[in-house]
């Protein structure tokens, strides 16, 4: 009786199992570099770079990093991060829906 009850069960849904269409996002991240020209935290950052000015926007989180990878805490990146410093940003999208993920100090 068990056997044929797990029987049926696997009848009817396999076809589902079959069925199922995978759906595959990849997301590239590409990276900027200049100097710090205008800067609002949590909101944009403006970088001077050698084909002019760029307006990057900031994702829900933010990393800070120095050039050697360690996270800057808060304080830090207060007192760190401001109009004249060179810094490389990690960003997902392209034209003006550039979303900043990782914000790396030209520094160790």
């Amino acid at each position: 009786m068990r056997k044929m009850l797990l029987t049926i069960a696997l009848a009817v849904v396999a076809p589902f199992a079959w069925g199922q269409v995978s759906e595959t996002t990849t997301t590239t991240t590409t990276e900027g570099s200049g100097t710090i020209t205008e800067y609002s935290p949590g909101s944009t950052i403006v970088l001077k770079e050698s084909s002019g000015p760029r307006h990057y926007r900031f994702g829900k989180t933010v990393t800070y990093v120095t050039r050697s990878g360690t996270v800057l805490d808060e304080a830090t990146v207060r007192t760190k991060v401001k109009v004249g410093v060179p810094v490389r940003v990690h960003y997902v999208g392209t034209g003006d829906d550039m979303m900043v993920d990782r914000v790396i100090l030209d520094e160790d």
